[in-house]
Formats: structure tokens, sequence, C-alpha cells
């Protein structure tokens, strides 16, 4: 039963901890599960970079010019 008062049940504000408790480890599982996703949604894309590259570049004027 020591693990019960480590715990901190049968006192007061016990079951309120408790329910903090379990709000956090769903809000945390959820966060995983997010960064999860979206690390898979960045694998997916395959390996695209955000740099140009190789990329051309449209003008004020219609013309396309080479970098």
């Amino acid at each position: 039963m020591k693990n019960d008062q480590a715990r901190g049940e049968g006192k007061p504000g016990a079951a309120a901890r408790d329910v903090r408790q379990d709000r956090l480890k769903a809000a945390l599982r959820e966060n995983l599960k997010r960064r999860k996703s979206q690390a898979r949604g960045r694998d997916d894309r395959g390996g695209a970079s955000s740099e140009p590259g190789d990329a051309i570049l449209d003008d004020a004027g219609g013309e396309k010019t080479d970098l």
C-alpha cells in the first residue's frame, strides 16, 4: 500500500490530481501522434527542399530568367 500513499490517494485533492494527470497524459499522446503524422508527411514529400536550387524566376515583365 505504499504506492497508494505515494500517489496521494486518501488525501484531499487526490482525485483532482488524478484527473489532471490523465488529462496531461492524453494531451501528450495526442501531441506525439500529431508530431509523428507531421514527420511522416515530411518524409512522403521525398525530401523536397524549400531552397530554390535550379528554379526559374518570373520577373515583373513576364520574362522568365534562369538563376
